[in-house]
This record gives structure tokens, sequence and C-alpha cells, in this order.
């Protein structure tokens, strides 16, 4: 048990903040899920990430509740931003690495790795929690630094992802 000895306000004001920031965390860290990313999917997203194919490309991943496993759950090759959205579930989180080919203003072209997580309004809670708690070790497994978040579907375009793009560069 703590004692405070001290009769400033500010004291007693500083340490109730402190202790209900250190309740708030606990709480949350308690519910928070973070999923393992699947062995399989580990070396896939490293072969991917040193493709050398020029073309779009995406892989879709999923989370596994039952096994708190991030798993494949779709590939594709040659598929453009409206193409890729068409194939996200319109009320179900989804993971998404994808290379872009990028034409730059000035002509050339480069080949981004974009990290997308599509956590559409509407989803389970819960579902949109284990997804947002498992999010930065998927990022730090795969070692990507765009990383971009969508909230419904029909925003991931080509217009919105050269925009994201465009403070890379």
């Amino acid at each position: 048990m703590i004692q405070i000895r001290c009769h400033h306000v500010f004291c007693r004001h500083s340490l109730q903040l402190l202790l209900g920031i250190c309740v708030c965390v606990a709480a949350q860290s308690e519910s928070l899920v973070v999923c393992d990313v699947a062995e399989d999917l580990v070396e896939k997203l490293r072969k991917f990430r040193f493709r050398k194919e020029t073309n779009n490309a995406a892989i879709i991943m999923k989370i596994d509740k039952d096994k708190q496993l991030v798993v494949l759950d779709e590939e594709h090759e040659g598929i453009s931003p409206d193409e890729l959205k068409d194939e996200l579930p319109e009320r179900q989180p989804r993971f998404i690495v994808y290379s872009y080919k990028y034409q730059h203003e000035d002509g050339r072209v480069s080949y981004p790795l974009c990290f997308i997580f599509s956590s559409p309004v509407g989803c389970k809670p819960e579902q949109q929690m284990m997804y947002a708690g498992s999010k930065n070790k998927l990022v730090q497994t795969a070692e990507l630094t765009k990383v971009f978040e969508i909230r419904n579907t029909e925003d991931l375009t080509e217009e919105w992802l050269r925009e994201k793009l465009g403070f890379f560069h």
C-alpha cells in the first residue's frame, strides 16, 4: 500500500493520475491478444520481400482464432489496388502485404512493399482487438516500414495508395 504524506493538491492529483494510468494499462494488457505468425508465412513473407517480378502482387493474411496465429489467406499476382479491394471481406479485418509498381513523377519506377491493415467499420470488437494487437508484431516480422490502415475497403484505390506513398518520396 502506498501512503502519501504530502498534503499538496498537486502531488495527490499526480499520484491519482499515475495510478489511474497504471490500472488502465494493466486492464488493456490482460485483454489484448498478440498472435504469433505461422512459420510457413514468415518464410513466404521473406521470399516475397526479395521477389524479382515487376508486377503488383499481394499476400492477404488473416488470424486463425483457434490457433491464435496469423496465417495465409490468399495470394495474388498482377493485381491492381482496385482489384485487391474486391478480394477483401467487407466486415472482417485482414492484413495485406502489397508489392506495388510505383511510377514516380520524374519517370523513375520503384517497387515499395506496403503493409495495409484493413479493419472495416462493423467488425466484431473482439476481432478488431485481436488484429490490432497483432499488427505490430506482424509488421516487425515482415520488416516493413510503409504501414497504412483502412477502415473501409472502398478506400483502397490507386489514388489513395499513390497519395500515401507520396509521403515517402
